[in-house]
Order: structure tokens, then sequence, then C-alpha cells
């Protein structure tokens, strides 16, 4: 398999001699602009107000103090602080010939004191130091995230707003069964289609009706939890139907292929793709780390220590595979991945099962990436006949 750049590091080869360096600080009033501009002593620093094309003219000046410093400028990198306003700028830069990076803003590495100062200038000032150790091509100065396609970007919304709605959906319930639980009332489950019609025939502990502005309440609860139901059914249909009418290609084929493992369903299958498994990811332990499913070791000197999961990857995938490890387990009892997890967990010595659970979890998922970029299918596991 060809090996994938991890954007660690720049493949360019770096000039400061033609190259003009750019970094914003994003902010939602204002930006923050320096530059390292060739045969220019000083280091431009400019305020903006949030406007694309005000950058944009603020490169072509600097880019004239260069020429006219006897610097002709052959390549403009800019970069900016993954944040609030995601990838829109980046992709707009690289549309006008702007050479467009965003910084991962966790691995840039900062003063450990208790009370550093902090100004937009001195980030700044951090981001133009890190910037240019990457465009040196060194490793450990600050990683660049991938910049994703508007259309990449889209294909993730169906499957979050869906994970919001869930979400929802079960805060109203709680609070409805807590509410009912005050009153001595238990086994009454409110997220029923039927549940309106049978408030009126609840008894409290003390024999009497509900209250009336508990009622009330309880029925507003209760619409909006039928209209939070009819969206998650209309995102599931939609979902359904746009993956019967997409091409058997890219990321489509990915989630055919993986909805095909008995245990695996369309939704699943749809945020593994979409999260995770569509990216081009270097090898299995660079999957497992954007999960965050990889361990964070504690050693200094004699001490040695795990203190659990990194989590420092993405936390969608991270639950999602967790529930389907459990889920696994179920649907696929003859793999060798859940006859793995049982050798070590039984029997009185075994591990505890909720600590092996994530190191299923991390197996699984290199298995299905596997699987979807080579189509090499795990030992044991089952598949749906293709339709």
């Amino acid at each position: 398999m060809a090996q994938v750049n991890d954007l660690s590091r720049s493949l360019t080869a770096f000039d400061p001699i033609s190259t003009l360096v750019v970094v914003v600080e994003m902010g939602k009033a204002s930006w923050l602009v320096s530059g390292a501009v060739p045969g220019v002593e000083r280091q431009p620093l400019k305020k903006l107000e949030p406007d694309a094309t005000a950058l944009l003219r603020l490169i072509e000046r600097w880019r004239n103090e260069a020429v006219r410093a006897g610097r002709p400028i052959s390549r403009i990198a800019l970069a900016y602080e993954a944040g609030r306003d995601g990838f829109w700028l980046a992709r707009w830069l690289i549309a006008r010939g702007i050479e467009a990076h965003v910084i991962h803003s966790a691995s840039v590495a900062v003063s450990r004191e208790r009370k550093r100062a902090k100004t937009d200038r001195l980030d700044l000032a951090m981001l133009m130091r890190v910037f240019l150790g990457w465009l040196r091509g060194e490793r450990g100065h600050c990683g660049m995230v991938a910049i994703p396609t508007m259309e990449e970007e889209d294909a993730r919304r169906p499957s979050r707003e869906r994970e919001s709605l869930v979400n929802d959906r079960s805060r109203i319930t709680n609070r409805m069964k807590s509410a009912l639980a005050r009153l001595g009332i238990r086994g009454f489950k409110p997220h029923l289609r039927k549940a309106p019609e049978r408030l009126a025939g609840l008894r409290t502990a003390e024999g009497t009706g509900l209250p009336a502005n508990i009622i009330e309440e309880f029925r507003r609860d209760m619409a909006r939890l039928a209209l939070v139901r009819d969206q998650i059914s209309s995102i599931e249909k939609t979902r359904v139907e746009r993956l019967e009418r997409a091409p058997d290609s890219g990321p489509h084929a990915m989630v055919r292929l993986l909805a095909r493992v008995i245990g695996i369903g369309i939704e699943t299958a749809d945020m593994l793709v979409r999260e995770i498994l569509s990216r081009k990811l270097r090898d299995r332990r660079a999957v497992a780390r954007y999960a965050g499913l990889t361990g964070s070791p504690d050693e200094s000197g004699l001490k040695r220590r795990e203190k659990g999961l990194a989590k420092a990857g993405n936390a969608r995938v991270r639950r999602g595979l967790i529930q389907l490890a459990w889920r696994f387990l179920m649907f696929q009892k003859d793999s060798a991945l859940a006859r793995w997890y049982r050798t070590r967990t039984e029997g009185p010595s075994g591990t505890r099962k909720t600590t092996m659970i994530v190191a299923l979890a991390r197996k699984l998922l290199i298995a299905l990436w596997r699987l979807v970029t080579t189509g090499e299918v795990p030992d044991g596991v089952e598949l749906r006949p293709a339709a």
C-alpha cells in the first residue's frame, strides 16, 4: 500500500528567500495577521475585519513589498489554527492560488508554566514559529489538518444531526422519568407513541392523579419528543434513499460493504466511513490514533504506568466503536476477534471485560479499515449476501 503523508511536516522544499509566510489568528470580531516578508527586516502585523478579500489584499501588498526589496515571490504559504471558522477560508484561498494550511490546535506545544501570558499577539508569534518549522520539514513543531471538500463536510451532517437528535430524545425522556419518580411513579415509558393517551390514567404514590402543571409540561415534552422522533426517522429514510441512488464507488461502496457485515447497520457504517474510514490515513497506527483508542503511557525514571486512553481523536468514532464492539460479540461469536476477546476475559484470572472491550474496539476498527481499503475480510466474520 502506498504511504500517505501524515501532514506532520512539509514535503516541499522551503526557500525563505522566495516564500511569503503568513499566519492568521482568527477571532469572532477581528483577524490578526502576521507575515514573514523576504527582504523586509520587520515582521509586519495587521489587524483586519473578518473579511477574506481584505486578507487577500494584504497578502498582495506584502508580496509587492518583497518585490520592491528585490525578492520576487514564487510561493505564498498561509496557516491558521483549526477552530470555529472551519475550512472555508482555506478552500477559498487555495482556489485563488494561495497555499493554505490548517494547524491542528492540539499539536502545538505550549508553555507548561502555571500562569503563562496569553494574548493574540503571543499566540500569533507562536504560530509563526511552529509553521516555519513545519515548512522546513522538521517533525514535532505542529501537525496539519486535512482540508475536506465541501461535499465531504456536508456528507457528515446527517450522521451528526442524528446523533444530536438522539441525545435530545434521551434528555427529554430522562427529564420526564425524573419528574415521575418524584411523584412515586415508575415503569411509565414516555417515549411510546401512546404515552400521551395514558397520562390521565397515571396515579401518584398518594393515590391522586398528576397535577395540572405537570400534565401540561408533559404534553409539551411529548410533542417535542414526537417531533424529534419524526426527524430521526426522516434522516434515516433519506440516507437509505440516497445510498440506493449513489454510484457504487468511493465512500458509497465502503458504506455498502460495511453494511454487509452482520451486526453493522447503515447508520454505523455511514458514520465510520464519513468520519474515519474514507480519510487517507497512513497506517493502522494512524487509524487507531485518530479514533483516540491508543494508550497514553507515563514513564519517567523508574516510574512506569498507563494513564488510559489518549482520547485525543474523534469522540464520535470512539463512542460508536465501543458500542459496536459489544454488538460484534453478539452477532459474530465465531469470528477470530470474538474468540480472542473471550480467551482473555474468561476464567478467574481473566482481564476485566470493560478493559478488554477497548482493545477489541481498536482491533475491530483496524480490521474494518482493511476491509474497506483492501477488501480483506476479517477471519471468521460473516457477511450478508450482496444485494
